[in-house]
């Protein structure tokens, strides 16, 4: 019986089909190998491209590939770098010990900031301190507004903001934003439009719309920073948003996070990252006038900003964080809303562990993601048998990005302890060598350890089955999350 010509036609279309699909995945995993990235990850996308057909592809072409080499071209950044340098000291005036200067050394190799010594730091760990703080300092300024966030929403405190923002521009002060595309999606173009209309100069990093939408969905600019007249700065992990400081979700709960308020020469450091980012793509870069430094508080001690993101030769804040740890002699206590480490990272945290340093790790009992927190847990049962504390924070949504080093490090900033925020974010942290924050960072864990639940081993034995299931899967993918 001969069967009908469609039926031939149908058969040839699904073979064509398949050989197609299978030779786009033969090159898409050729692609992920030569780019010599981290092993597991290329093995999290190799086993995502071949088991899970078009929806592996799919999530390759918008989460996969590799950024390196693109934004500010080499020439407007030599351009950046010989019209304006950050001050900084040399180590030798410094009394740091050698593992310090050893990490200092690494982050200007990597990033290229230099220490700086002059400096003031606040801490702040609550939205309403921080918000009426920044208030009151865009209120004072005189010449200059540079603000940067990954998250800038049209609510209660966003509009306080950008009602602020609006006045200044109009008196004459040079107000400069950049927003995260995907970070302010909910935030309407509208409120946007109002800050422009007033004479700000407001742009999105890295807008994604169509045909660029897969170069760009995965690639987002997650720092925090505010610069004010070239002589206050912010640094954290604060985003402008009703959450920090009114309470997000039915029960209000706040997002308790860590954020710094600072004056002196590491000021400059933030501006020029800020110059940066608003300066990428442009073909004539903008470059300020600095106004005169300030003589505030002359010590031996030293702070030094960090960038990182994945356009960096290195991945910068991983092997920062990686020096750190493994420098460690008597503690290491970490704040994070996610904890998916890499490998390297999280040996050193359990070969830390068991050469009885005291090994804190300190997260959300609840996140505001699910597949992320059940991603972090699938790291406790390993942490717990190498000795690490683990403490699950319960009154709200931890969203502190920080990490205690002894007795004289300290890092805080807007990166997370994930892949993401080590391979596909821009990020940045402030690295500060200084015994009396360092107490008092310390002081802060301690008191947040107060609403703490702290994990016991035989009891997370015994959490559910289903959840266990859950880890193991989120655990295989964690890379690419």
């Amino acid at each position: 019986m001969r069967l009908p010509e469609t039926v031939h036609l149908s058969t040839w279309f699904i073979f064509l089909a398949i050989c197609f699909y299978f030779i786009i995945i033969i090159i898409s995993v050729t692609v992920v190998l030569k780019e010599n990235r981290n092993p597991i990850r290329a093995l999290s996308w190799v086993i995502a491209l071949i088991f899970l057909p078009g929806i592996g592809l799919i999530f390759y072409l918008f989460f996969g590939r590799s950024l390196r080499g693109e934004m500010l071209s080499l020439k407007n950044r030599r351009r950046l770098q010989h019209s304006f340098e950050p001050y900084g000291v040399k180590l030798q005036d410094t009394d740091m010990r050698k593992e310090q200067k050893n990490l200092v050394i690494l982050a200007s190799q990597v990033c290229g900031y230099p220490l700086t010594c002059n400096n003031e730091v606040e801490i702040i760990t609550d939205g309403a301190t921080k918000f009426e703080t920044l208030k009151k300092d865009l209120e004072a300024a005189k010449s200059s507004i540079y603000l940067q966030y990954y998250i800038f929403l049209d609510d209660k405190i966003g509009q306080e903001i950008a009602g602020i923002l609006e006045r200044k521009a109009r008196e004459g002060v040079e107000v400069k934003v950049i927003y995260d595309h995907v970070g302010s999606f909910s935030a309407s173009n509208s409120f946007f439009k109002k800050m422009k209309d007033s004479g700000i100069e407001v742009h999105p990093f890295f807008r994604v719309n169509f045909p660029q939408f897969a170069n760009r969905i995965n690639w987002r600019n997650h720092r925090k920073i505010v610069v004010i007249d070239g002589r206050t700065g912010y640094i954290g992990g604060m985003n402008i948003a009703d959450r920090y400081a009114y309470g997000n979700g039915k029960n209000k709960e706040l997002w308790r996070d860590t954020h710094f308020r600072v004056r002196g020469d590491i000021v400059e450091s933030l501006l020029h990252s800020f110059l940066v980012d608003w300066n990428f793509r442009k073909k004539e870069p903008y470059f300020p006038a600095l106004p005169p430094r300030q003589d505030l508080i002359r010590n031996k001690k030293g702070i030094q900003l960090v960038t990182g993101g994945p356009i960096s030769t290195w991945d910068n804040l991983s092997l920062m964080f990686l020096k750190a740890i493994t420098s460690a002699k008597r503690l290491i206590w970490i704040q994070t809303p996610y904890f998916l480490p890499t490998d390297a990272l999280f040996n050193a945290l359990q070969a830390a562990a068991l050469a009885n340093i005291d090994v804190r790790i300190m997260m959300p009992a609840k996140t505001d993601s699910m597949l992320l927190h059940y991603a972090s847990f699938s790291y406790i049962s390993q942490s717990l048998a190498a000795g690490i504390k683990i403490y699950l924070y319960k009154p709200g949504m931890l969203h502190a990005k920080s990490m205690v080093i002894d007795d004289d490090l300290v890092t805080a900033g807007s990166t997370n302890f994930d892949f993401r925020s080590f391979e596909n974010n821009f990020e940045c942290n402030l690295f500060i060598h200084d015994a009396e924050l360092n107490a008092r960072m310390r002081d802060i864990f301690y008191s947040d350890m107060k609403d703490c639940e702290k994990l016991q081993k035989e009891k997370w034995k015994k959490r559910p089955l289903g959840h266990r299931f859950l880890e193991s899967l989120l655990r295989l993918v964690s890379p690419i999350l």
